[in-house]
């Protein structure tokens, strides 16, 4: 079985008299949101270290590349096969000491050479408009992903804290503004909003100094969030509680105690 097939399939399914009428109504815009699902996905495969859940999931991932080559297809702008030539073009071009006589001497020498040559890449891309360092950066990643990708590309021209120690105090400051803005007679939400933005933004930037992934950080701090909060919920209903019909401190209870079970393992 080969890629072709699923290019196949995916023609039939869009086919204007015998396809599906779910798949012969999509758009390029429509699938977005099941595209983002599927790398979620995948992503949770991984976590939980399941390769038979994590091969189905490529797949999945894998169709949702078919039907945006599809429909692109049907209006004239690129097929499957330009897909496919346009990143093998992309990695040889990429890697010129895989593929060339370059040499670097590790990770990060080539990191710093992909940074680089994508840079080069954008300019080249530029027409009236000069290039922005920080453009190119999708603004449809997670927020927390694309504010780790905006910090590592200005801390590559120098525009960043020296150390984490740096960092920490900026977190310390953020958070100060924040609790001014609480603290006013009159609270104007849209300059808390603003206040909570920088706060968050401060934190990731904590987390890439400390070697940390926020994206992932956050993602195990909700599973925690989640398993400790179904554990307070099994406590009560094992005294014939529910939630409803405990108060704060009931339940508040019940939490320390499922985090003590949780640490006793």
């Amino acid at each position: 079985m080969t890629i072709q097939r699923l290019v196949e399939i995916m023609a039939q399914l869009r086919d204007p008299d015998s396809g599906c009428p779910w798949d012969r109504e999509q758009t390029l815009e429509t699938i977005v949101p099941y595209t983002i699902e599927e790398a979620y996905e995948v992503a949770d495969s991984i976590s939980k270290a399941d390769m038979g859940e994590l091969c189905s999931e490529l797949g999945d991932l894998l169709f949702q590349v078919v039907f945006y080559a599809r429909i692109a297809s049907e209006q004239g702008h690129f097929n499957m096969d330009d897909v496919i030539h346009g990143i093998c073009e992309k990695m040889v071009r990429r890697h010129p000491h895989v593929f060339g006589d370059a040499r670097v001497a590790n990770a990060d020498e080539q990191s710093i050479a992909w940074e680089q040559l994508k840079a080069q890449e954008r300019q080249s891309r530029a027409t009236e408009e000069p290039v922005h360092h920080l453009q190119g950066i999708a603004h449809a990643l997670p927020a927390l992903l694309r504010a780790t990708k905006l910090q590592k590309r200005a801390a590559k021209i120098g525009f960043d804290w020296p150390d984490s120690e740096g960092v920490l105090a900026k977190v310390r400051e953020e958070l100060g503004e924040l609790e001014a803005e609480l603290n006013r007679p009159r609270i104007d939400e849209a300059r808390v909003a603003d206040e909570m933005g920088d706060l968050l933004f401060s934190c990731v930037n904590l987390s890439r100094h400390l070697g940390l992934d926020s994206e992932n950080l956050l993602r195990a701090t909700n599973g925690k969030f989640e398993a400790r909060f179904n554990a307070m919920e099994s406590i009560l209903r094992g005294r014939g509680m529910t939630l409803e019909a405990s108060d704060l401190s009931v339940m508040d209870a019940a939490w320390n105690e499922a985090k003590r079970k949780e640490k006793g393992k």
